[in-house]
């Protein structure tokens, strides 16, 4: 019992001495907190009124909140008595340490540094990097996120981005699409090129400048093969597309163009 009550009586002594320390720490957090949600939301609408890039806004909010944190986080532990220029330095040797295994992602965040800086790409664009096709929804601090065609959400790291290959097919503002449509040897080659451009000139979608084309592109086994080629913006490209397709089979049908498929022939013996 007399033990129990020394335990107890310590405990009680503690309390007092770091109870509303910790009661205060607590309070800064859960202030400190509030106060950074309020800065980070506010510095975002000043630059949306400012009209910032929304990549270089997300990437620079995202900074701003990392380093309000960390030092709401040194406030809060200065304010639980722990010595802060001993704090500092023992975070220094083990930043050291992290930084030592955590080369990759230092990696990507100074890859970040630079997609903010040279642009390669920006949110909204249609891109192609390290194997992945799609559209830039998010540039962090360490990685880029991609929505694919089929809504997939992908996420690469801003190292392998700044230092890979990209294929960016919104920069220039218009995309090709390219067709290979093939008709008989026994068909006008003039007719069905009249016949696809009408076609592709009269989809809205198409761009008038530079103007579509249609050409042979090769004599194969059983076609004349036919490179369709209208150019859009690259929101239109998949409408164009599907659309192209379409209508130009349509189309050759309409006009009586033949376009030809393998046969099958069937030998029966008489038995």
């Amino acid at each position: 019992m007399d033990k129990a009550q020394e335990w107890f009586n310590y405990a009680i002594e503690l309390a007092k001495e770091f109870g509303p320390k910790l009661i205060t720490a607590i309070l800064i957090y859960i202030i400190g907190s509030w106060i950074i949600k309020k800065i980070v939301r506010g510095a975002g609408h000043v630059m949306s009124k400012s009209k910032y890039d929304q990549s270089l806004q997300q990437f620079l909010l995202n900074l701003v909140n990392w380093a309000l944190k960390i030092f709401l986080i040194i406030i809060v532990i200065s304010r639980l008595g722990v010595d802060v220029t001993t704090f500092a330095a023992v975070i220094a040797a083990a930043g050291l340490a992290v930084g030592l295994a955590l080369q990759g992602s230092l990696s990507n965040f100074a890859g970040g540094v630079l997609i903010m800086i040279f642009r390669p790409y920006k949110i909204g664009d249609v891109i192609e990097a390290q194997g992945v096709l799609g559209a830039v929804k998010e540039i962090d601090i360490f990685n880029t996120k991609l929505t694919t065609p089929e809504n997939k959400l992908a996420i690469v790291p801003n190292g392998a981005m700044a230092n890979g290959n990209i294929i960016n097919y919104t920069a220039e503002g218009k995309m090709r699409v390219d067709l290979t449509i093939g008709i008989g040897y026994g068909e006008d080659i003039k007719k069905a090129k009249e016949v696809l451009l009408g076609v592709l000139t009269a989809d809205d979608k198409v761009l008038k400048d530079p103007a579509p084309s249609v050409n042979v592109e090769a004599l194969g086994e059983s076609s004349v093969d036919l490179a369709v080629r209208p150019f859009c913006k690259p929101e239109h490209y998949w409408d164009v597309y599907f659309a192209s397709l379409e209508n130009c089979k349509l189309a050759l049908d309409k006009a009586g163009i033949e376009i030809p498929y393998p046969h099958s022939v069937e030998i029966q013996k008489e038995g």
